[in-house]
């Protein structure tokens, strides 16, 4: 099934955001001699980890017999496989054409392709106001992709943290902005696989989990719940 999933359009394109991304920070540092280095020791690592974890933490990745405080629930890669079933076991026409449960996000496709002409034209009719040109209709779409796996937590955070400094820090401070930036987006990420490890090893390898608002996934209860009409889960409501 992943045979009709890999291949799609979305997927060259998600990986040059992350060429084009990391290829900005490697400039940016001037290490360009080390970015072959860099690549080369993170596929090793990353697949020695995947392996690692496979084979050491029990029913990873499966939520029926997961512990439900675990946290080894693998949001991204079920959207994959879930993708994968649509467009390669169910087919999108069941799910997309006429008289399917999503048919009229086809209509997507249109607005997708018209969306940058009015602002395009905004551009035109107002050349003094310079946010205009800046609106990237391809960028604020592909934002919106990293979402199904997300939680309203998560999405809280990224919006707030780009209010931040890519709107206030940029107006009120630019030459911070050009200098930190990025460099703090990528410290973050940074810190946050580093902060994961360490937790993992340091609490919950030894039996140990975190019981604070931040550990809940999304303090929604209802969050699971299936939003067909007719099908009845318990503690659901039924559409």
């Amino acid at each position: 099934m992943c045979t009709f999933k890999s291949p799609n359009p979305t997927t060259p394109i998600i990986l040059d955001f992350f060429f084009l991304f990391s290829s900005y920070l490697i400039h940016f540092w001037l290490i360009t001699s080390k970015q072959l280095v860099g690549t080369l020791v993170a596929g090793v690592v990353n697949l020695a980890v995947a392996w690692w974890m496979l084979d050491s933490i029990k029913d990873i990745c499966l939520d029926d017999k997961l512990h439900h405080d675990s946290p080894w629930t693998c949001p991204k890669y079920r959207v994959t496989f879930d993708a994968s079933v649509i467009w390669g076991l169910i087919g999108p026409k069941r799910l997309f054409g006429p008289g399917g449960l999503y048919r009229n996000l086809v209509w997507l496709f249109l607005i997708g392709a018209v969306l940058p002409v009015p602002i395009w034209v905004l551009s035109k009719i107002y050349p003094d106001k310079k946010w205009i040109p800046l609106i990237n209709i391809p960028v604020i779409s592909y934002g919106f992709a990293g979402m199904p796996p997300a939680t309203p937590a998560n999405i809280a955070s990224w919006l707030l943290t780009g209010m931040i400094f890519n709107y206030f820090v940029f107006r009120y401070n630019k030459r911070w902005w050009q200098k930190y930036n990025y460099v703090l987006s990528a410290a973050l990420d940074a810190g946050t696989a580093f902060m994961g490890v360490l937790i993992f090893f340091a609490l919950q390898n030894a039996g140990h989990n975190l019981k604070w608002w931040g550990s809940e996934m999304d303090h929604c209860p209802l969050a699971t719940c299936p939003t067909a009409p007719g099908i009845v889960v318990d503690g659901c409501p039924v559409f």
